[in-house]
């Protein structure tokens, strides 16, 4: 496995700024997830690293070694989409054995047979191996177009949102799954998702990316209660992080014009009076939807709590995040 650098990496596409000035170092044997809205610049970061697009300025280096020129085959790195992209006409077992046959790695059939068997044990997909692609669920096809990418052994994976078609329960039982084969493998993972719980379960690193401009990058507990801005903030955590007027609840600090507030940081019991405007059961707990001083906010209580809409609760501010005018964090 490997270390990846991006240094000062830009790409346009046309007038559009793809990314810009993009700096970003990628532990070997990371778990990096890239986390952002639609055209924050995500895939484009992966295609950058997979050698599909090339910086319009920057470098990318991966185990210290300079990519330029390089094509994604001189790379050594192996790609998860999110459409499976399997050639239907060939088996499971073909579909998985196809990147060992490549001239570039020569590797032995009798490794082939043993690599193919031993990946498709660990993605539960050995039963399914001689069967065509097209007579499979899209979980398995997903599968096979993960182990695909797992039997070669790359210096790096990069996957773009490999789960965001999958059903719910499907999607929760891979992320544990992907998890374990990265902590297992030791393998160097870059992950391109929306899907905050994937950052939040998975990752080592996060990457917060907006319009091509890396905002914020850690541990996803870092990020979560260390956030730098509103962006970065709004990014991970359910229910979202509540945004309201800095001096909402009283005093506030020079300068600051937003307050922010996790379901954690709003203190129940004492304080001001608020209204109950609605109450969601999910089970573990119990979201509640408030109206403090005509503004709507959100918090969690106790999952068995018997309050109903129109009840009063008192509220109070605990250790609140404060933002300027720019969204910047300054408390």
């Amino acid at each position: 496995m490997a270390e990846v650098i991006l240094d000062n990496v830009s790409k346009h596409f046309g007038k559009q700024t793809a990314l810009a000035e993009v700096s970003m170092t990628i532990p070997d044997g990371a778990f990096v997830v890239l986390l952002g809205p639609t055209g924050a610049g995500k895939t484009t970061m992966l295609r950058m690293v997979s050698g599909l697009d090339k910086p319009d300025i920057g470098d990318v280096l991966i185990g210290d070694l300079d990519m330029k020129g390089l094509t994604p085959a001189q790379r050594n790195v192996a790609m998860v989409f999110q459409q499976y992209s399997l050639y239907p006409h060939l088996t499971v077992r073909e579909n998985m054995e196809f990147p060992l046959k490549s001239p570039l790695l020569r590797t032995p059939k009798t490794e082939i047979t043993r690599k193919v068997a031993e990946v498709a044990e660990i993605l539960q997909i050995s039963h399914k191996l001689d069967n065509k692609a097209t007579a499979l669920s899209g979980g398995e096809m997903q599968r096979v177009s993960i182990g695909r990418a797992l039997v070669r052994n790359p210096a790096v994976y990069l996957m773009d949102e490999p789960l965001s078609s999958l059903d719910a329960k499907l999607r929760a039982d891979l992320r544990v799954e992907l998890k374990n084969i990265q902590a297992n493998l030791g393998a160097t993972f870059l992950y391109v998702t929306h899907d905050q719980i994937e950052a939040m379960t998975m990752a080592t690193h996060v990457g917060v990316l907006d319009h091509g401009r890396l905002v914020q990058f850690g541990s996803p507990r870092e990020i979560y209660e260390q956030p730098v801005s509103i962006y970065a903030a709004s990014r991970l955590g359910q229910p979202r992080i509540n945004i309201l007027p800095a001096d909402l609840f009283g005093q506030a600090p020079p300068n600051a014009t937003h307050i922010g507030l996790r379901p954690e940081q709003i203190q129940q019991g004492e304080g001001q009076d608020t209204l109950v405007k609605r109450v969601e059961h999910l089970g573990d707990q119990t979201r509640l939807h408030l109206t403090f001083k005509t503004h709507d906010l959100i918090t969690v209580t106790n999952a068995h709590t018997a309050l109903r809409a129109g009840d009063i609760v008192k509220i109070q501010p605990d250790r609140p995040f404060y933002f300027d005018a720019t969204g910047a964090r300054i408390a």
